[in-house]
């Protein structure tokens, strides 16, 4: 009875400590989820909060933004009096024109190169095509400005300058590299069994591609082709060394009349450039979580 009495307590204080040790097992997962979402909480704040600020800025009145103290509750008086106002200042027409197609340019231009390029590398095994990709990658690593200048010596001579295709050219220059690493990601997703099928049932190659392979790499293709796009858009340093005279692109024009601008220009100004990026982020946010491919290995 003695045996049996101690063998219980024990059991009994073995799923005490074995309780305890799930309960501590429990609370620690608990604090590591919830710090995770804090964090998550605060880098989306981090993002958020500039966007919105800009936004209910733009949208507002002049005289509501340049108020001091600002409102607590964004957006009052909602107005687009301040979007009218940066639409109607001079050059802001012609430099979202110029920049429009400056960013059509680039992602034409760079999709129908990094496409192949892409495939090539995903596909293809040859001698040098991992110093292949790391000279891709290293393209990138150059400094605009360092590119910038050199070219605006070869574009005057070649008399090409202050043009909007030549810019298109840089800008694609710029987003090769990292458009040409995502896709060949993409197309290495997919397996290269698929097309090896294909061709067993009487596909040529490039048939295999277009029926098999590139349905399936779309959603990748158009996530690359949108950063491009957005890549373009923004960017300023390469467009203000190369077109800045009479083909001058939205952000060269905010840019160079930053100093003399008022702030109703500056915030809708922000405001605009935002816009190209949020609208395809929103109308591709499903295709980005499948920009791998939709099928793994």
């Amino acid at each position: 009875m003695t045996n049996a009495a101690e063998t219980s307590t024990r059991a009994a204080q073995a799923s005490a400590e074995v309780r305890a040790i799930h309960r501590r097992m429990l609370r620690r997962q608990r604090l590591g989820r919830a710090m995770t979402y804090l964090l998550g909480i605060l880098l989306s704040l981090w993002v958020l909060i500039p966007i919105v600020f800009i936004t209910s800025m733009a949208l507002t009145t002049p005289a509501a933004v340049r108020s001091y103290p600002k409102s607590v509750f964004p957006f009052l008086p909602f107005s687009t009096a301040t979007m009218e106002f940066f639409l109607n200042s001079r050059g802001v027409l012609p430099g979202i024109t110029n920049s429009i197609i400056v960013a059509v340019i680039t992602l034409v231009l760079s999709t129908l190169i990094a496409a192949p390029a892409g495939y090539a590398i995903s596909r293809f095994i040859f001698r040098g095509r991992d110093v292949f990709r790391l000279s891709i990658l290293a393209v990138r690593a150059f400094p605009v400005v360092v590119l910038s200048i050199p070219l605006a010596v070869v574009f005057l001579r070649l008399n090409i300058y202050d043009n909007l295709f030549s810019l298109a050219m840089m800008h694609t220059a710029l987003a090769l590299p990292t458009t040409i690493l995502v896709l060949s990601s993409v197309f290495a997703s997919i397996p290269y069994e698929l097309e090896e099928a294909a061709q067993v049932f009487g596909c040529s190659p490039a048939q295999a591609f277009r029926h098999i392979v590139l349905p399936l790499v779309l959603p990748g293709i158009a996530a690359a082709a949108i950063f491009t796009f957005v890549l373009s858009w923004n960017e300023v340093f390469a467009a203000s060394i190369l077109a800045p005279l009479h083909n001058r692109t939205l952000p060269v024009q905010v840019l160079i009349t930053l100093d003399e601008s008022s702030e109703p220009y500056q915030f809708a100004g922000g405001f605009f450039m935002l816009i190209p990026a949020l609208i395809f982020i929103f109308f591709i946010r499903r295709y980005l979580f499948n920009m791998w491919g939709q099928i793994t290995k």
